[in-house]
């Protein structure tokens, strides 16, 4: 088959072609590029420390306190107003973050390779089911020992059974899931016992010693559903990086949220976030919870959609009309919707509702703007109060297809003088 020419089908090529492989578990000073002791990284297009606020301020603080930047709250606020402690945008060191997406230094992250272009994505591990999560904006002593065990227990085993393996094909375990009722985003309950049963027999090796430890993985593993999320995340950073950086492409690489904004990256239009308003959201509650308590604090987790899951699998994950409301109808109508947004249909990812066709892939910022229709993905809601509680869909604002359609014009005008 001849390698495509023009840019959108570069792009998708890419998009489509990606081999997503775990192969270690590292802290991220040790892993991602760039990274330093003193920087806390956090979710969205970056700001200025004086911008963020809510639980992804709260959020931010707790990862100094949590890395041993300051010694209580004042003296955190006070090295970030005075530019000791850094703040980065996770996208910016090859990342991805859930939520408020906190991750330090010395914090545990996933490194995906893509084997079929050489790059990485990386994603911090998933805190547990505890309501109470720094990627939600909580910080306080049980947080903190939760995330102690992840770094010092959970990790280290994980780390052992990983390299053990020689790498874990997280391809096989993504595709198989859609087929079991999962879309890679908000339901990850298949996708995260394909996973265990991968590294079983790795861990049984592991295990004499340690039966504490090993118990402590296998509940984390198993406790929920959400586990393989992160590593769905950061398989599809390693996807949708390597489809970035195609001169003339108008296909995005990049959707996320901030407590301010909404953003999105286009592969031809370089590094620079094209923003926007926040995102439209319908959502459905825990009991108890009102609508004026939702608040945003972040979210790179909408890159599952970039690479054509989540929101753009919902016909795939049916069960999730109990989670975030809705029902199979109108699941399979929003899913129809977005072939017209896109570039093409994913060889890889099949939708077996829809006579296993592959699933929207590659939006198209003209498209968009074209069509009126905008990307629609899956999240968790935030209270104000922090942590979880609720889910919903959300929509991208149409503002920022129609910026980046104006610069990519400009762009391609710029590129024909």
């Amino acid at each position: 088959m001849p390698k495509p020419e023009q840019p959108n089908d570069v792009a998708f090529h890419r998009l489509t072609t990606g081999e997503p492989v775990l192969v270690d578990v590292l802290p991220a000073i040790e892993a991602l590029p760039g990274m330093t002791k003193n920087t806390v990284l956090t979710s969205g297009p970056p700001l200025a420390w004086s911008e963020y606020e809510g639980g992804q301020r709260e959020g931010l603080i707790g990862g100094a306190l949590y890395e041993g930047l300051a010694r209580d709250r004042e003296e955190a606020i006070a090295k970030f107003d005075a530019g000791e402690i850094k703040i980065g945008g996770c996208h910016d060191f090859g990342a991805v973050g859930s939520l408020a997406g906190i991750c330090t230094a010395s914090m545990a992250v996933f490194a995906v390779e893509n084997r079929a272009y050489g790059n990485f994505g990386y994603c911090n591990i998933y805190e547990g089911m505890a309501p109470k999560r720094l990627n939600y904006g909580v910080y306080d002593d049980e947080v903190h020992d939760r995330l102690v065990r992840i770094d010092t227990v959970i990790a280290p085993l994980l780390r052992a059974a990983v390299r053990a393996s020689g790498g874990i094909d997280l391809s096989p375990i993504m595709r198989r899931a859609l087929h079991m009722g999962d879309e890679l985003h908000s339901r990850n309950t298949a996708a995260s016992l394909l996973f265990a049963r991968e590294l079983f027999p790795h861990l049984i090796g592991l295990a004499e010693g340690q039966d504490d430890s090993v118990r402590s993985l296998v509940s984390i593993l198993t406790e929920d559903h959400y586990f393989f999320l992160r590593l769905s995340m950061a398989a599809a950073k390693s996807i949708a990086d390597a489809a970035h950086g195609i001169d003339g492409s108008s296909l995005v690489t990049a959707m996320c949220f901030s407590c301010k904004e909404f953003g999105i990256r286009v592969s031809g239009l370089g590094d620079e976030w094209i923003r926007g308003p926040h995102a439209s959201v319908q959502a459905k509650l825990f009991d108890g919870y009102t609508e004026d308590e939702i608040s945003w604090m972040g979210g790179e987790s909408p890159i599952t959609e970039t690479v054509g899951l989540g929101g753009f699998a919902q016909a795939a994950a049916f069960p999730l009309q109990n989670y975030q409301g809705g029902d199979p109808q109108v699941m399979v109508d929003r899913n129809l919707a977005l072939y017209d947004i896109v570039h093409g249909e994913n060889p890889n990812f099949q939708i077996p509702f829809l006579r296993y066709r592959g699933t929207p892939t590659g939006i198209d910022i003209a498209k968009v703007v074209e069509t009126g229709t905008l990307p629609i993905m899956d999240i968790g809601i935030a209270g104000a109060g922090g942590g979880q509680i609720g889910a919903g869909t959300v929509r991208a604002p149409m503002a920022c297809f129609e910026a980046a359609a104006e610069k990519q014009s400009n762009h391609l005008k710029v590129d024909t003088t």
